[in-house]
């Protein structure tokens, strides 16, 4: 098949909604997560209040024995961007953001979802950050509608870092080498979604296609990072504190349809 003929692959309806089923899970226990964070809360702990929560609702950890990972939950705190293991000796303290990613599978399906929020009241560059990072992932997601090409979202999630940037007063830094990918019965399917790019290029976005959409931005415009001797945590390279904010989200007819909502009576939240 031609490059200019590639799509990414459709889930039906039924499909659709069992994601859905497994993302709603994913949101609750991402509720539980933060009304459990707080001062002298270790992420150890915070780990295992999701795994209850994923393990109550008939679902398992998608996260946990993943290429190794030894957890539920990736924590990541300040200058920790992504891929953050749960530790008892990691313990919160007042101002830290707090970067929460989280899988559950259900009857097959995977929800993929992350956001980041504060341990009591953050600095105010941090809290603009994070609100910053939450928006370019909602005004990113607009492209995810049928007859886009993959790096259309891509594109929409930079210029929308661009605007963000006047939009909060911050510098941010999109983190170079990671973004998003397709997901449904594993967690990871093509294509790899980047967090920047040239729109209209590669496979078309499809009524059914899924993607998980997951900016992760740097205050103050730093984008290297490296990985620590776990060979997981992912952490900044001048210390920058970074926010992430995912979600897994369906292009539809009807316009984009997220299907890892963490609000208990919106279908579409």
């Amino acid at each position: 098949m031609g490059f200019r003929k590639r799509k990414i692959a459709a889930k039906t309806a039924a499909e659709l909604g069992a994601m859905e089923a497994a993302g709603r899970i994913v949101g609750l226990a991402l509720n539980a997560v933060k009304a459990a964070a707080r001062p002298g809360v270790s992420t150890l702990e915070l780990d295992e209040v999701a795994e209850s929560v994923i393990r109550e609702h008939g679902a398992t950890p998608t996260f946990k024995g993943y290429q190794g990972f030894p957890a539920s939950i990736c924590a990541s705190v300040n200058e920790v961007v992504v891929h953050g293991i749960p530790h008892a000796d990691t313990v919160l303290a007042d101002g830290d953001l707090v970067s929460i990613d989280c899988g559950a599978t259900l009857d097959g399906w995977v929800g993929d979802s992350a956001l980041s929020f504060g341990v009591g009241a953050l600095a105010p560059e941090v809290d603009a950050l994070n609100r910053a990072t939450e928006w370019v992932l909602h005004e990113g997601l607009k492209a995810m509608v049928p007859g886009n090409r993959l790096t259309d979202v891509s594109h929409a999630l930079e210029q929308a870092t661009y605007r963000a940037e006047e939009r909060f007063g911050v510098t941010l830094g999109i983190l170079d080498g990671y973004g998003g990918h397709g997901i449904g019965r594993t967690m990871h399917e093509d294509p790899f979604l980047a967090n920047e790019g040239k729109p209209h290029r590669g496979p078309v976005i499809q009524d059914g296609s899924v993607l998980a959409i997951e900016p992760m931005l740097i205050l103050g415009g730093e984008f290297d990072s490296r990985v620590l001797a776990d060979d997981w945590t992912v952490v900044t390279a001048d210390g920058s504190p970074a926010a992430h904010w995912e979600h897994t989200v369906a292009a539809t007819a009807q316009g984009p349809r997220i299907l890892t909502p963490r609000e208990a009576n919106s279908p579409r939240a």
